[in-house]
């Protein structure tokens, strides 16, 4: 609506650059099983400029910044580099992200350990950086969407792929803020600015729909933080289910028209303050 790049196409960018890493360079036959058989754990993405529909390319950078025992880390930033009379060249970024990654062995459904020479070959890229403070997700479920699998979202081993995570969460948060919205409230747009992903269970196709359970756990001025879950509620017959997947996302203030955050109005604040206590 806002004519940016959606945010769920940026996940969809880092896991093309992850792939070409993997499979494009010569430097990573020895670890090319990290190509077939890699699961993603979890996300944090921090969305810092609009990125627009164009013809030219946008780069993206990756590398590594942690390596364990059956897990590693890859950090990635979307920018450009456009060149200006004063010193040569400006980097625009418009996302730094990151991504803890496990091999992952599809026939028994397990993690498996790093091989020494997938390692080694990691390490070449590896440059160590700062922990991200988590986003805050306090709180509890109060809007449940039914989230229908579609034969489309599912990859090559039988999972839905890590991006449609992105996308079930962004379909059930607009569902969620057309249910604050009353007639008459003045309810302005905003942005994504923060979003972190954690991924527990595989998720699989079937008729059946999931849960996708969406609470307001934090207000302020300028933004607020929608913290969700997915559930699968035919796991027990008791509680909601077993959990899936977590997301909190914090989205801005935004005017269109200046292309800068803003402070919610009255209306929009108090829609969200009544969810944030339950009112």
């Amino acid at each position: 609506m806002l004519r940016h790049i959606n945010n769920v196409s940026y996940v969809d960018y880092l896991q093309e650059a992850r792939i070409d890493m993997f499979t494009a360079h010569p430097e990573f036959r020895g670890g090319e099983d990290l190509g077939e058989g890699v699961v993603v754990v979890g996300h944090q993405l921090d969305f810092l400029a609009p990125l627009s529909f164009r013809s030219r390319p946008v780069t993206v950078d990756s590398w590594i910044t942690q390596i364990r025992a059956a897990s590693f880390t890859m950090a990635y930033e979307v920018y450009d580099e456009a060149p200006t009379e004063d010193d040569g060249a400006v980097r625009r970024v418009y996302l730094r992200a990151s991504s803890v990654l496990t091999p992952y062995v599809f026939g028994s459904e397990r993690p498996r350990r790093i091989s020494e020479v997938e390692r080694e070959v990691l390490s070449r890229y590896l440059e160590p950086a700062d922990e991200r403070r988590p986003v805050p997700d306090k709180g509890g479920a109060r809007h449940v969407y039914p989230l229908h699998v579609r034969w489309s979202d599912v990859d090559a081993y039988r999972h839905v792929n890590n991006v449609k995570y992105i996308e079930y969460f962004q379909e059930a948060r607009v569902r969620y803020q057309m249910q604050m919205h009353h007639k008459g409230d003045d309810f302005g747009s905003f942005v994504i600015a923060r979003m972190d992903v954690d991924y527990r269970r595989p998720i699989m196709f079937r008729r059946e729909p999931y849960d996708v359970r969406s609470w307001i756990s934090d207000v302020g001025r300028r933004s607020f933080v929608v913290a969700a879950e997915i559930r699968d509620p035919l796991s027990g017959d008791d509680g909601p289910g077993e959990l899936l997947a977590t997301s909190r996302v914090v989205a801005v203030g935004f005017d269109p028209e200046t292309q800068r955050s803003v402070e919610f109005t009255a209306d929009h604040r108090a829609r969200l303050l009544a969810e944030l206590t339950g009112g």
